[in-house]
């Protein structure tokens, strides 16, 4: 699952010589995260109750073993939506604690575009995109 579920959350529209990481802009977020948050909860409480009704004993051991790959393959998404959950919850936090919006890296602001393509960027442009540089080499 993406972050593409706040979609339905308008993009905040910032005002002439507006401050970054005001109050309005700290609420926008918060709001775009908890509605992230809300769909991959609604999405995890979908899949139990399917696998609850779907356990079913294929006597075929290829039936069998398709919906082993399949609820594997669930249970691989839910595991990275958890993980998604724990970065909003991290998010959120710095967002009450007026951390939000600034990279980890350099500490300059990430920039509300990038904030709204990615809530949950936690470095800005040029630091992702070295990071990417060092990764590339290292696996070469």
């Amino acid at each position: 699952m993406s972050e593409q579920p706040f979609k339905s959350i308008a993009p905040y529209q910032s005002k002439p010589g507006e401050e970054y990481m005001n109050q309005d802009q700290r609420n926008h977020f918060r709001d775009v995260l908890n509605h992230i948050k809300a769909g991959l909860g609604e999405d995890i409480d979908r899949t139990v109750h399917t696998m609850q009704e779907e356990a079913t004993v294929f006597a075929d051991p290829n039936d069998r073993a398709t919906q082993e790959s399949d609820i594997s393959l669930e249970l691989r998404n839910r595991d990275r939506e958890r993980k998604l959950i724990k970065k909003i919850n991290e998010m959120l936090q710095k967002i009450e604690d007026n951390e939000y919006g600034y990279c980890d890296n350099c500490g300059i602001e990430i920039g509300l575009g990038r904030l709204e393509a990615r809530p949950t960027a936690t470095q800005c442009i040029d630091c992702k995109s070295l990071d990417e540089i060092r990764e590339k080499q290292m696996a070469k």
